[in-house]
């Protein structure tokens, strides 16, 4: 039910408001969809992400681009590359827990961010700029806004219906099985690593197709995706929405988005209002948006129930 309204609401968006804001803000949300996938569900907190998200824009770009590759190919590579890293980067960082395995996937990303610095054909501090948006699948022209966002809004619900179906199955109960505790997941039999492992890879692929089809609808790959803030706005989208909640990463990139988009003449104070509203969450409201609305929500219904 919950997704049928969504669905509805993010069909009629573009009538009242701007398309691209809508793309920015369902590309966010897809990454964010992602990094709770691993955070909110198995407890591991990685300040890399901004890795699979960055370099899977410029993959998707520099493929459209330079070799003429379809929109929906472009993202796929985008998509591929991400999950390569992540099984790379995963197979690493699994080896140490808390901090360490932060720091770990932190170190990481930072390497990278410095390769895609040096490296000719990233653009450097320039980016790889003016993608062709392309015809999706030969027919659909993206450089039509609307025919570009419905295609985006097709992505997102395609990945946030696939973590939906991860967290609800019986993988995804021993994900939050290793959340909750590793020591007894360990000593029912289950090879937790294997697990932790196969979800780093999911949370990073579809990062990925997050930062690929970002891309492609803004036409630039630069520095900025791949860079540890990056990362660090992931984690304040995830936690102001609710940490471990489906629509939770949503609500949150949304409202950081629109801060941003909104707030934008305020120049670098938006960096401290968001420190603010940080702080706020932390301390009013501890489990996110959509975590301290559930049980409101769960008792009233309970109170029609009853009356």
């Amino acid at each position: 039910m919950v997704f049928a309204v969504m669905s509805c609401a993010l069909l009629i968006a573009p009538v009242v408001v701007y398309p691209v804001f809508l793309m920015k803000a369902l590309c966010f949300a897809l990454f964010a969809c992602a990094f709770n996938l691993l955070i909110g569900y198995v407890g591991l907190l990685s300040f890399g992400h901004a890795l699979f998200f960055g370099w899977a824009s410029y993959v998707s770009a520099y493929t459209a681009k330079v070799w003429g590759w379809p929109p929906e190919v472009a993202i796929l590579a985008g998509g591929i590359i991400a999950a390569g890293l992540g099984l790379v980067s995963g197979a690493l960082a699994i080896r140490r827990q808390g901090i360490y395995f932060a720091m770990i996937t932190l170190a990481l990303a930072q390497m990278m961010y410095f390769f895609a610095l040096q490296a000719p054909f990233t653009g450097g501090e320039d980016g790889i700029q003016a993608v062709p948006r392309g015809h999706l699948f030969g027919i659909f022209d993206l450089s039509d806004q609307m025919t570009m966002y419905f295609f985006v809004l097709a992505v997102f619900l395609a990945g946030f219906l696939f973590i939906y179906r991860i967290i609800n199955s019986p993988f995804g109960e021993v994900l939050k099985a290793i959340r909750e505790n590793e020591a007894r997941a360990i000593s029912l039999g289950y090879k937790t690593d294997r697990y932790k492992l196969v979800a780093f890879v999911l949370s990073a692929t579809l990062s990925g197709i997050a930062g690929a089809t970002k891309a492609i609808v803004f036409q630039l790959a630069s520095l900025t995706d791949v860079h540890w803030g990056t990362s660090g706005e992931v984690v304040l989208m995830t936690l102001v929405g609710g940490l471990g909640t489906i629509l939770g990463p949503v609500v949150g990139a949304t409202f950081i988005v629109a801060m941003e988009n909104y707030l934008a003449q305020v120049g670098q104070w938006v960096t401290v209002i968001q420190g603010v509203v940080f702080v706020a969450c932390v301390m009013l409201f501890r489990r996110g948006i959509v975590g301290e609305f559930i049980p409101v929500f769960n008792r009233w219904i309970a109170r029609l129930k009853t009356t």
